[in-house]
């Protein structure tokens, strides 16, 4: 894993939550998700108190708020799911603007909204402050299988690899004048994934003979290691123990 990669959504920056070990942070993540999705859906102000410390993440990590929302946009199939839910829900019905809806569908695309929002807020927070390769170690450093971990790094670095080259396939096709402009040029389009396929398969041989040939026995060797320090845990954990409280007041109140 060369260093120095970068992904679109990281956002280089020098403040304390870019600072922290990628493992700390993959661990506030999941667990804030995990107090997020426990929290149950009836608790409509806890949900606002969670956003609230989303936002409190990422002014300390200075990303910007155009910025983190759109991101958030990745989510906009789930939106369109629950925007149907209490049309096709079954049970009680309510009036809302002349339209029967369903009162167990309108709760159920709440809950759908703003569990899945926050979510993929903080992963957004994630990927925006930690980089690509950190956070393919924090994921080593937190014992996922190895096996797992070396399959995520080469699909994430032959993605870039499949894109470059068909990024240069697409410049050759203007290059000669092709346009693809309607159903007459799909057999053009099939034949240039066919190739696509057949160089990246063709380059994935090249490269694992080149890795074997340099002693690559199945393992990637760990170059950086990262270690936390009791603060720097403590500090992560500060995310996720805040909704915690959160969500026991939920489960209470």
């Amino acid at each position: 894993m060369g260093a120095g990669h970068a992904h679109r959504l990281y956002r280089h920056g020098h403040t304390a939550i870019h600072d922290l070990p990628p493992h700390c942070k993959l661990a506030a993540a999941f667990a804030f998700v995990v107090v997020v999705v426990s929290t149950p859906r009836e608790a409509v102000w806890a949900f606002g108190l969670y956003a609230v410390l989303i936002a409190a993440v990422a002014a300390a990590a200075r990303i910007p708020a155009g910025f983190l929302l759109r991101r958030l946009l990745i989510e906009v199939p789930f939106v369109a799911f629950a925007v149907l839910m209490p049309f096709v829900a079954q049970g009680e019905r309510v009036e809302v603007l002349g339209m029967s809806l369903s009162v167990s569908g309108l709760w159920g695309a709440w809950n759908v909204l703003a569990k899945g929002t926050l979510g993929v807020a903080a992963s957004v927070l994630l990927a925006s402050t930690t980089e690509l390769r950190a956070l393919l170690l924090g994921l080593q450093r937190l014992k996922l299988p190895p096996l797992l971990v070396q399959i995520a790094s080469f699909m994430i670095r032959y993605g870039d690899v499949i894109t470059d080259e068909l990024r240069r396939m697409s410049i050759a096709r203007r290059s000669r004048g092709f346009e693809a402009t309607g159903i007459r040029h799909w057999g053009v389009l099939a034949k240039t994934a066919g190739a696509l396929f057949i160089r990246s398969y063709e380059r994935g041989e090249r490269v694992h003979l080149a890795m074997v040939s340099r002693g690559y026995a199945g393992s990637m060797p760990v170059i950086d290691e990262v270690v936390a320090t009791r603060a720097q845990w403590a500090y992560a954990a500060v995310l996720p123990a805040a909704a915690l409280a959160v969500c026991l007041m939920g489960w209470t109140l």
